[in-house]
């Protein structure tokens, strides 16, 4: 016949474990938090460019049917954001509109990424 031994308490074989998921929890706090920031810093930046791109197409479309450098910039401002500078050249019939913006988001003052679109467009008016 086997012998049986008692169980023991559990409270002798976890007492020197203690805290150990708190200990655990502290060294992968910072990481987390650093992936999380890097994940919202990308993802600010991805809008900016969306948005500058978006802003930049517009504008390079109202220029092209001979609206004026002001309104060609008011509409890259209204859509990239106050933020954004828009630059207006013409090159043989060709009107091309540039935009450039710092990511914006609750990290992007940390941040000091300028993001830059740039879109052209032929000129549907008959002079250049």
């Amino acid at each position: 016949m086997t012998p049986v031994l008692p169980a023991r308490r559990s409270e002798f074989r976890w007492g020197k474990e203690q805290g150990a998921v708190t200990a655990e929890f502290a060294v992968a706090l910072p990481a987390v938090v650093l992936l999380l920031a890097f994940l919202l810093a990308g993802g600010a930046a991805g809008i900016t460019q969306v948005r500058l791109e978006e802003a930049v197409r517009a504008g390079a479309r109202a220029s092209a049917r001979g609206e004026s450098a002001g309104s060609v910039e008011a509409i890259v401002k209204r859509l990239a954001g106050e933020t954004a500078v828009p630059g207006l050249s013409e090159d043989g019939g060709w009107r091309t509109v540039t935009a450039s913006s710092p990511v914006g988001g609750a990290l992007g003052y940390l941040i000091p990424w300028t993001m830059t679109a740039t879109a052209s467009a032929r000129s549907e008016s008959g002079t250049t």
